[in-house]
C-alpha cells in the first residue's frame, strides 16, 4: 500500500502521521519529492481500514500496491536507484562496463586483462575465484587464492572487484575484501544467502535464474532489501528456453519491464548468454538500445587456452 500526501505538508506532521501508520505492524518507508511526500507500506496491510487512512486531512490518495515486491517496485520508489561503487556509479547517465576473465587463473593473467579493460574504459573488474559449474569435475576456480589475486590487481590498476559469493560460510571474508558481491544465477533463489547478504551494506549484483520470471527475479531482490541492503543491482543473463543454438537466450525484453515495474539498475551480461564471442557486439548494443544500464562482458587475454 502507498499513501500520497498532500502538498505541503510539515516535515513534523510527516513523522508523526508515519508512527501512527507503524502502529498497524507496517513498515513505513517515506519517500520525498520537490514538493510531494509518499508513505510506502510494507507488511500485512489487508487488516488497515483504507477509509480512515484516506479520511486523515494529510492524506491526498491511498493506492494498493497489486505487485508482491514493495521495496523493489517503482510506485513506492519513482525515481531510479544509483548505486556507488567505489565512486563508480551503476544507473547513473553512463553506460557502466564490468569485464574480466570468467575464471581467475593467475596473477598474471587478470593483471593483463586488467589493464586492459581499464584501458578500453571498463570501470569494474570481474573475475570469478569460487566458480558453479554444472558438472563437479570441472574446474571450480582458485578459491580464496584467487580472491587475494583479485585484491593485489586492484591495487595495482583500482579498478572495483566483482566477484561470485557462492555461500553464506565466505560472507565475511567477502564484506572486507568485495566491492560489488554477485549472486550467481544458481543463488537467485538461495532465500538464506540472499538474507544474509541483506544485512550487509555492500553491494549486491543479482543475476537472473536460468529459468525465472521476472516477477522471480524481483521478489529475490526484495528479499535482500527486505533485510535492509537497497544497494542491489540487477544482471539478465539470458533464459533456458527450447532453442540451443545459444548457450542461453538472452531476454532483452526484461530490460524495459523492469525499468517500469522497478526503480532498479538493470545490467546485461551478453557473454554468457550467448556463449559466443561474435554475438557479443550485437547484443551489447541491443541491450543499451534497450535501456541497459550496464554491461558485463567476458574478456580473456588468450581465448584459445
Amino acid at each position: 500500500m502507498i499513501v500520497i500526501l498532500k502538498n505541503g505538508i510539515k516535515k513534523e506532521e510527516t513523522e508523526s502521521f508515519t508512527k501512527y501508520l507503524e502502529k498497524f505492524g507496517v513498515e513505513v518507508h517515506p519517500i520525498v519529492g520537490e514538493t510531494q511526500t509518499i508513505l510506502g507500506l510494507v507488511g500485512d496491510t489487508s487488516k488497515i481500514d483504507t477509509t480512515v487512512i484516506q479520511s486523515n486531512r494529510l492524506v491526498e490518495k491511498v493506492m494498493h500496491v497489486q505487485e508482491p515486491f514493495k521495496m523493489a517496485n517503482r510506485v513506492f520508489h519513482p525515481e531510479n536507484t544509483v548505486v556507488d561503487v567505489m565512486g563508480e556509479l551503476i544507473g547513473g547517465k553512463k553506460i557502466a562496463v564490468i569485464a574480466g576473465p570468467c575464471s581467475v587463473e593467475s596473477y598474471e593473467q587478470v593483471l593483463e586483462i586488467a589493464r586492459s579493460i581499464k584501458k578500453s574504459g571498463a570501470g569494474f573488474l570481474r573475475g570469478g575465484a569460487f566458480k558453479p559449474r554444472t558438472s563437479p569435475y570441472s574446474f571450480q576456480g582458485m578459491g580464496l587464492e584467487g580472491l587475494n589475486i583479485l585484491k593485489e590487481v586492484k591495487k595495482e590498476t583500482g579498478l572495483p572487484i566483482v566477484t561470485e559469493l557462492m555461500s553464506i560460510e565466505m560472507l565475511d571474508k567477502f564484506i572486507e575484501d568485495v566491492d560489488l558481491i554477485q549472486i550467481g544465477a544458481r543463488n537467485m533463489s538461495n532465500f538464506d544467502l540472499l538474507k544474509e547478504v541483506g544485512k550487509t551494506k555492500v553491494p549486491i549484483l543479482l543475476k537472473r535464474g536460468m529459468s525465472s520470471t521476472i516477477e522471480e527475479f524481483l521478489m529475490s531482490a526484495e528479499y535482500i532489501m527486505s533485510e535492509g541492503n537497497e544497494n542491489v543491482i540487477l544482471c539478465e543473463r539470458g533464459i533456458r528456453t527450447f532453442e540451443n543454438y545459444t548457450r542461453n537466450t538472452l531476454d532483452l525484453s526484461a530490460v524495459p519491464a523492469i525499468k517500469k515495474l522497478s526503480h532498479l539498475p538493470i545490467i546485461v551480461d551478453p557473454s554468457h548468454a550467448a556463449g559466443m564471442w561474435w554475438m557479443v557486439e550485437p547484443l551489447s548494443k541491443a541491450a543499451v538500445s534497450a535501456g541497459a544500464d550496464g554491461l558485463m562482458i567476458e574478456v580473456h587475454n588468450d581465448p584459445a587456452k
